[in-house]
This record gives structure tokens, sequence and C-alpha cells, in this order.
């Protein structure tokens, strides 16, 4: 086979979602060392995550988004609008 240089639709949807996990991290103000430190990996690690050098288990997705007080649905169709993310108040 050759490489035409077009990346897959599941490419660039997983391109999507690391990038949505970014935003709102940081619409959040959570830096990658809260969320690193939240996973128990390290900066470096989340980092390669942010960056799509690292693969992440479903199960690493779902603890992301229960960090970020958003849901996995959410997470994946997430258009860029911060409007959409909805506030969550977790108790005391």
């Amino acid at each position: 086979m050759f490489n035409t240089g077009i990346k897959s639709l599941s490419d660039l949807k997983t391109q999507e979602v690391i990038a949505n996990i970014r935003k709102i991290r940081e619409f959040r103000n959570y830096t990658q060392d809260y969320l690193a430190a939240k996973l128990n990996i390290s900066q470096n690690a989340y980092s390669k995550i942010e960056l799509g050098y690292s693969s992440i288990t479903l199960h690493r997705l779902i603890e992301i988004t229960e960090i970020l007080e958003i849901s996995l649905v959410e997470l994946i169709s997430f258009g860029g609008d911060m409007a959409q993310i909805k506030f969550t108040v977790k108790a005391s």
C-alpha cells in the first residue's frame, strides 16, 4: 500500500478530541501538571496525550472527562463553543 497523505476519518476525529481536551482544560484554567497529578501520571506523559503522541484507553478518556467535568459525549461532540460546556458544582 502507499501513503496518500490523507488522514483517515478516525485520525481526524482523534485529533479533534485531543484538541477539545486541551481547549476545555485551558478554559477550566487547569494546567497539564494538575491533570497529570489527578491521573497519577507525569506531566510529560500527559503532554504526550495532548500532542497525540500517546494513545489513550477508553478508561483514561473517561477519567479525563471526569476531571474536566464534562461528559464523554460532550467532549466528543464539542465544537469549540465554550457556551456548550455545562458547569457542574461539586459538593465539598
